[in-house]
């Protein structure tokens, strides 16, 4: 039912906004000391993700890893837990709310209550350029969810199993020795790694489109936990047509792990867990 708007319409629309979480006294991270911890760092690992699949990977506090493009344009959905205590994740949604709808150098990706501290601080992004376009569209974002084989059975009916969810599920439950089910659980929203994405001015709904990135673009992140990953390479590709399919073109991603000089991290810790004291007014 369409509904008669008040005499006061504009008015009320043209109320200024208010941040909901000003973050001025944020922790800021220590960029400088993470730059030039990087110089001289050696690569420790590497895993190569396969097109349309998952993988995990470990990164110790301390170190860093890079995803990278390495064939084609391809976009990937990023899971990343407490390597010590599984039940400490990333929240998309907190990270969203402190920094914006999508992240690059300098925020961070924040875990979980009760923990709620840095996981990883986003120091290199090559997509950086990009900004925000015509459309409301910009990379990396928190907003996206993951494709899942749910919606796809809820809004057409299929079974399809090499969604990102899927491959994340498959790759932990590989990882940690889980029963799939088990697995499951514990895969969360994510970090969508080069996925360019906005909302609809007009209708406000969630839109991707082709990503920019190219071969040797990559996104580079400090580990401030000891960090397990997972990453799925998209079934999407570089989402320019297709979310989930077995049309689109694929390609891998890589995942390197640098591990610092011996004491160029001397008087570094690695941030605490939340301070709230967790009693809830009782």
């Amino acid at each position: 039912m369409t509904r008669t708007p008040p005499s006061d319409a504009e008015e009320r629309r043209a109320i200024r906004p208010v941040i909901c979480y000003p973050n001025e006294t944020l922790p800021k991270p220590p960029m400088a000391l993470y730059r030039a911890t990087r110089e001289g760092a050696e690569k420790i690992d590497e895993v190569l993700v396969p097109a349309r699949d998952a993988k995990c990977f470990r990164v110790p506090a301390g170190a860093f890893f890079r995803i990278s493009s390495v064939e084609g344009p391809q976009v990937g959905d990023l899971n990343l837990w407490n390597a010590s205590d599984l039940r400490e994740k990333f929240y998309s949604g907190k990270s969203r709310a402190l920094h914006r709808t999508h992240l690059t150098e300098g925020e961070r990706m924040w875990s979980s209550f009760p923990y709620l501290r840095p996981m990883a601080t986003i120091t290199e992004d090559t997509l950086g350029w990009y900004g925000m376009d015509a459309f409301g569209g910009s990379v990396h974002d928190v907003i996206g969810t993951r494709c899942d084989p749910y919606t796809g059975n809820l809004l057409s009916g299929t079974q399809y199993h090499h969604c990102c969810h899927s491959n994340l599920t498959r790759a932990f439950a590989a990882e940690t020795g889980m029963p799939l089910a088990e697995a499951e659980g514990y895969v969360h929203d994510v970090l969508n790694v080069f996925m360019c994405t906005g909302f609809t001015r007009d209708t406000g709904q969630y839109f991707m489109k082709a990503s920019p990135v190219r071969p040797g673009d990559y996104l580079e992140f400090f580990a401030e936990i000891d960090l397990l990953g997972a990453l799925s390479a998209c079934p999407g590709g570089d989402c320019s047509s297709e979310h989930s399919s077995d049309t689109a073109a694929c390609y891998p991603l890589l995942v390197e792990v640098f591990q610092p000089r011996e004491g160029a991290l001397t008087g570094w810790e690695s941030p605490p867990v939340n301070g709230y004291d967790r009693s809830h007014g009782a």
